[in-house]
């Protein structure tokens, strides 16, 4: 068995990963709304995040409004993350969920990429 080898240079922004789910093919819609059932299924506290894309790597994301602390509406999160992507149709956007007990992020996924500069 041999493991594939993604190459990724910092000299070439679109190469760049950014977390397990950006080495699978670009998520469907259903896809990423079955990610936030299941964060909201497991309790968990929905965020959402967005950066420039030169800046995915060596920045902090800037949090797009509050954390949804509570919130089990999986439309109204997916109308979040949309609205975000809308308002910053240029950035990553990614989708955080927090566990309650470990109190740390549990889930993490960029559902939009951003054009690299």
């Amino acid at each position: 068995m041999s493991v594939q080898d993604y190459t990724s240079r910092l000299s070439d922004p679109a190469s760049r990963k950014m977390g397990t789910f950006s080495y699978l093919p670009e998520m469907t819609k259903d896809q990423i709304r079955k990610q936030v059932e299941w964060v909201v299924k497991h309790g968990w506290n929905p965020a959402i995040e967005h950066t420039e894309p030169q800046f995915a790597m060596s920045n902090y994301w800037y949090m797009w409004k509050l954390p949804m602390f509570g919130e089990i509406d999986v439309d109204a999160i997916i109308a979040e993350l949309d609205a975000c992507h809308a308002a910053n149709p240029g950035n990553h956007v990614r989708f955080v969920g927090y566990n309650n007990f470990t109190q740390s992020q549990g889930a993490n996924m960029v559902v939009y990429r951003g054009i690299p500069v």
